[in-house]
């Protein structure tokens, strides 16, 4: 795929755009003022693979810890503020890394060019993030409603604020909770403006809808070159966002690394207990280090598309009736009981882990 390519920002060390790797976001959702608990879910983040993280600051409490926060956290910091300039400012004092906050909203100009004066000093980015549930008054009736135009012109507004004091270290969000939605308004973006985009299916739901929807409309999107930075948005853990969005990458080849399980839909010439080894097979591979290079798992049940499946994995099982066959980098090194398949497939897999440690 051709990707769009976009003016670098620098979130911490973590630079997003240019042709630099698709980066994966969260955000807490601990009360930001117990930072203990916020540290604890920002650390089991990071080990999962979030590469960013984002906290909410409401109020004057949540701004004062900042500072402790930022300094503890493994992952570069962005503060979420709404309308209050003061926040922005302590926010940018305490030492965060990122500041989300639309500048039309914050008031007077004057308190605009004090935020921008501060994230200037500083080289902090600012995510201009629009959400389709909360378009202005004045838009929503322009577009009889929430619409990809609507959410596009309201972008540019902000844009063009920051753009007039002499800013432009930006990146945009256009979240929605329609994926078509969503889909059309980024693309529309990705046309006008060379800024990073950030994207999300908001308020995507819970992991059943939630995988569907961000995997569609996170997916289309990358496909097609747009993005640079993705949060799946899951009510929950935001722990759970990562493996997801870490599988959306892998899938597009935007991301190496991990364990890609292929296995058969199971038909009425499955003759092994395919659904139970696939199961297991998939949670014994959640317990092992992630090789960097990647690893496909193939666990086939049948002698129709099994073994060709099978060989085109790095390791795979293929069934047939009371036995099957094992294999490694396309050749046929077993065969084997049922009984023994997994735990000689298992065996493969953390034998070649192990010796390919760095």
């Amino acid at each position: 795929m051709q990707r769009r390519i976009s003016r670098e920002v620098h979130i911490g060390p973590v630079i997003v755009g240019g042709s630099n790797p698709v980066v994966i976001q969260s955000m807490t959702n601990t009360d930001t003022r117990d930072v203990e608990a916020t540290l604890e879910q920002i650390n089991r983040l990071a080990k999962a693979g979030c590469e960013i993280v984002r906290v909410a600051v409401l109020n004057d409490q949540a701004a004062q810890v900042l500072k402790n926060l930022c300094t503890r956290s493994p992952l570069p910091v962005v503060a979420d503020i709404h309308f209050d300039y003061k926040l922005a400012l302590k926010a940018v004092e305490s030492g965060v890394q990122g500041l989300r906050i639309n500048p039309g909203n914050i008031g007077e100009r004057w308190k605009v060019q004090e935020v921008v004066k501060a994230v200037k000093e500083r080289e902090i980015p600012i995510r201009i993030g629009v959400n389709a549930g909360s378009l202005e008054k004045d838009l929503l009736e322009k577009y009889q409603g929430p619409s990809a135009d609507g959410m596009v012109e309201s972008a540019l507004r902000h844009v063009r604020i920051l753009e007039e004091e002499g800013y432009e270290n930006i990146k945009i969000s256009l979240k929605a909770s329609r994926v078509p939605l969503m889909i059309e308004a980024y693309r529309k973006i990705a046309d006008q403006v060379n800024y990073p985009l950030h994207l999300g299916v908001t308020e995507a739901g819970t992991i059943r809808s939630g995988v569907v929807k961000s995997a569609i409309g996170i997916g289309t999107l990358l496909a097609e070159g747009i993005g640079d930075t993705i949060r799946v948005s899951l009510t929950g853990d935001p722990v759970a966002e990562i493996p997801v969005a870490l599988h959306i990458l892998r899938v597009l080849g935007l991301r190496k690394g991990g364990f890609e399980l292929i296995s058969c839909p199971t038909c009425g010439r499955t003759q092994v207990d395919l659904v139970r080894m696939a199961e297991e097979v998939e949670k014994r591979l959640e317990t092992l280090p992630c090789p960097e290079e990647g690893l496909s798992i193939a666990v086939m049940g049948c002698v129709v598309n099994g073994p060709g499946e099978a060989k085109e994995a790095d390791f795979g099982i293929a069934g047939g009736k009371g036995s099957g066959l094992l294999f490694q980098k396309g050749e046929v090194i077993a065969r084997l009981p049922e009984k023994e398949l997994l735990p000689a497939l298992m065996e493969k897999i953390e034998r070649y882990i192990d010796q390919n440690k760095k």
